[in-house]
């Protein structure tokens, strides 16, 4: 179109002197202006993974594959090739996978992550004339069809990839070129077109002249393992003390952090240890007035002692809060912090930054406000006052503050509260610096909400699971979260309460139910959590028609009686090292559910790529009466025999069943046993005839 242009532009101007031509003179033959290359005949769509057109990344964790597909073809019958082109985010260079074609034009191809921090990936596909004539020559020549043409046609292919070949290849490809193209008997020239090392070649030296690369460069972010996998304990530590007449300090909970670690957590989450506001300091169950000596909600941050950078007077010193932080970790316990960004009214910044905060029209401050609700100890940042930009530097400085003490998790309080824009620029600074920190986003709302704030950087987000309680729902949930485009960028990590939840399921179940919920939070998702000592002492008071324990820890030093008959403490243990010692359960993305005949048992299986390690599971959903039904075992699935006996070994009671076929009867009485951890065992035959199951 240019050169169009320019055309037409000079007969406008219509040129004079020497050079004009006369009226009726013949014009001079000229060459045709250069055609631009034939435009790609390749289509490419429906890439996966592609988070909104590519705003955003998929996830995953260091050593994780990323599995690419995509709708690739052209018109006609012409073969195609494609490559994955990908590269983490500081290498300039592209590494190549290919692309497989799978069925209905669809191509499907992978690599792996090594290395923590943003990878890179597009596509190239190109109209493979090689592999087209191969194909097309075998048809003919099976048909008993002339190919001397053929022949002939695929000797200029192979010459031509002679030209872009390296090295040894060159000279090699030039002979088979010849054979192909000579006067060879046709056996041989056939054998040779049709050679399998002739096709390796043009994988290596591709003629893609006219390849199409796909215009948009995709994000994927990797993480540390931990972002996919752990078990979470949540604990306040001014509870954790033997003193009933006042709350424990740092280096008294330090006691509790070896029993934590006994019961195989990974990570030990602390609610907010900072000063707490006096005004409007909240009671015992919430109530308007406190005492003299009640402690108000750590959720109440800040008083003339420090805000967001300091530690509660009454749990110690920031000096305290390291040693209790190495001891965890020499327990092989990772520290995560409460990240909530409100403040009391006694908060240093409401006196040095006003500006920060929303006003009535009589100047005054507003406080936090769910109507009918009021919440008279809080106020709420406002993230677009004009002093926004030297709110959100002093909000990253927070999180900063706490990294260089050596926090490397951090669950954030009511996330959905707060701008998106602010979170995706708080957590892409931090981990400029850090790429090692995970962030788990505490929001109990909107799914399309939930969904964002994972797209925007958060780790790990909370789940419905708590309200999840039947099969259907259960079945329904998790198929969602793990077999759709959600699994790319949102990973759940599955709480079986929380100081602010204790669902009615637990309120009136008895201690079996929380073994039926931790059972299935740990198997159902590779990471999870529990809020104790609640929760292994099966805690079930709540406020009258309300989620709300009885006596919250929120609001007032709760002294736990750890050593009262009916808790599940070893169970847990139990659940946690079976966990550990099977990578199977430390996915999300293997998870499949199985027929059973009654709705109160739930059946689901996780299995490792290679099959080395696969469990299946039953639970029995009622924690009140025995359940028992027939579940339907997919065997091939599960890389069984279809003839062969194999051995299904609980891993929770020890117990070894001999099963046969699909089809096989299992019962649970709660009373007993809520649940079947079975490692599926196949049958191996050594040279003496000798089974064993491995």
């Amino acid at each position: 179109m240019t050169v169009e242009r320019k055309l037409v532009s000079g007969k406008a101007r219509g040129r004079k002197g020497p050079r004009a031509r006369k009226r009726g003179a013949v014009r001079p033959k000229q060459a045709p202006p250069s055609a631009p290359d034939f435009p790609s005949r390749v289509v490419i769509e429906n890439v996966r993974p592609e988070i909104d057109e590519g705003r955003f990344p998929a996830k995953r964790v260091v050593g994780e594959t990323v599995t690419v597909s995509a709708d690739i073809f052209t018109d006609g019958h012409d073969s195609l090739a494609a490559r994955i082109l990908y590269r983490a985010a500081e290498e300039d260079e592209w590494t190549e996978s290919p692309l497989t074609a799978m069925r209905n034009d669809r191509f499907t191809g992978s690599f792996r992550v090594r290395v923590i921090g943003r990878y890179e990936f597009t596509l190239e596909a190109w109209v493979d004339r090689f592999a087209s004539w191969r194909r097309d020559l075998e048809k003919k020549s099976d048909a008993g069809q002339d190919v001397e043409g053929d022949l002939k046609e695929g000797a200029g292919l192979v010459l031509e990839a002679s030209r872009r070949a390296r090295g040894k290849d060159v000279q090699w490809l030039r002979k088979k070129a010849q054979v192909i193209g000579g006067a060879a008997p046709l056996a041989r020239r056939l054998e040779t077109a049709l050679d399998a090392d002739v096709a390796r070649a043009f994988e290596r030296y591709p003629d893609r002249r006219r390849a199409l690369r796909y215009p948009r460069v995709l994000p994927v972010v990797v993480e540390r393992e931990r972002a996919r996998s752990g078990a979470w304990y949540e604990m306040f530590p001014r509870s954790a003390g033997n003193d009933p007449s006042r709350g424990a300090t740092l280096n008294e909970a330090e006691n509790r952090l070896s029993e934590i670690a006994a019961m195989g957590f990974d990570v030990l989450y602390l609610p907010p240890i900072h000063p707490i506001g006096k005004s409007h300091r909240k009671g015992p169950n919430n109530t308007l007035r406190a005492g003299p000596t009640d402690p108000g909600s750590p959720w109440a941050i800040g008083a003339k002692e420090g805000g967001h950078k300091a530690i509660d007077p009454g749990l110690g010193t920031l000096a305290d809060f390291d040693r209790f932080v190495a001891a965890a970790e020499k327990l092989g316990l990772e520290i995560a912090l409460d990240l909530a960004f409100q403040c009391s009214p006694d908060h240093p910044y409401v006196r040095q930054h006003p500006e920060w905060f929303r006003h009535r029209p009589d100047g005054t401050i507003k406080y936090a406000e769910n109507p009918p609700k009021k919440y008279q100890d809080i106020y709420p940042f406002d993230f677009e006052t004009q002093a926004w930009v030297s709110l959100w530097q002093e909000l990253k400085d927070v999180v900063l503050f706490w990294v260089d003490r050596g926090v490397r998790i951090f669950r954030v309080d009511n996330p959905h509260t707060k701008p998106f824009p602010f979170w995706e620029w708080l957590m892409g600074e931090v981990r400029r610096a850090h790429p090692d920190v995970i962030f788990l986003s505490e929001a109990f709302t909107r799914p399309k909400v939930m969904r964002r704030l994972a797209k925007l950087g958060f780790s790990q987000s909370y789940t419905y699971f708590t309200w999840r309680n039947t099969k259907e729902e259960l079945t329904e949930y998790f198929t969602e979260l793990t077999e759709t485009e959600v699994r790319e960028y949102m990973r759940g990590n599955l709480f079986a309460n929380t100081p602010d939840i204790l669902h009615e399921y637990l309120q009136f179940g008895g201690r079996a139910a929380f073994q039926i919920r931790l059972v299935l939070a740990a198997t159902l998702g590779a990471s999870y959590g529990v809020y104790g000592p609640a929760f292994e002492l099966c805690e079930s008071r709540a406020l009258p028609g309300t989620e709300e324990y009885q006596d919250s820890e929120k609001y007032q030093v709760r002294h736990w009686d750890r050593d009262r008959p009916g808790d599940i403490r070893d169970f847990i243990a139990r659940v946690n090292r079976i966990r550990r010692e099977n990578p199977c359960l430390q996915s999300d993305w293997n998870l499949r559910f199985h027929p059973v005949d009654n709705d109160r048992l739930i059946c689901f299986s996780k299995k490792s790529g290679d099959l080395e390690n696969v469990l299946l599971m039953v639970v029995n959903l009622d924690p009140h009466h025995a359940q028992q039904g027939w579940l339907q075992v997919p065997l091939r699935e599960l890389g069984l025999s279809d003839t062969d006996p194999y051995q299904m070994h609980d891993l929770l009671g020890e117990a070894r069943f001999l099963w046969e076929g699909e089809n096989n009867f299992v019962r649970l009485e709660p009373s007993e046993s809520t649940a079947y951890l079975f490692r599926v065992r196949r049958k191996v035959r050594t040279e003496r005839d000798f089974d064993y199951y491995l």
